[in-house]
């Protein structure tokens, strides 16, 4: 996969993320991030793979989003580590 395509990915995560209030919520809550820090971060890889984070940390919110955007759930895991590889010794 290449940043490109992995970069893609990830802004139609967050175009979902977008699209739905309750996920968009959960989201802020966990990240503490508000939507003035989002718009400023969403060219960031970091901020790219932690909207992929987020999908891949729950498997119903990760199959849902995969369907709607007719992507393989392996393929957002790869996207995200295409984004940010993860440190020598990081777990994952």
């Amino acid at each position: 996969m290449t940043p490109e395509i992995a970069s893609h990915v990830a802004i139609e995560g967050l175009q979902y993320l977008a699209g739905d209030t309750e996920l968009l919520s959960r989201f802020v809550a966990l990240t503490g991030m508000a939507p003035d820090d989002m718009r400023k971060a969403a060219t960031s890889p970091e901020f790219l793979a932690a909207i992929l984070d987020f999908y891949l940390g729950d498997e119903p919110t990760l199959l849902a989003f995969a369907a709607s955007r007719d992507f393989a759930p392996e393929d957002i895991q790869k996207a995200r580590f295409t984004l940010v590889p993860p440190q020598e010794g990081e777990a994952w």
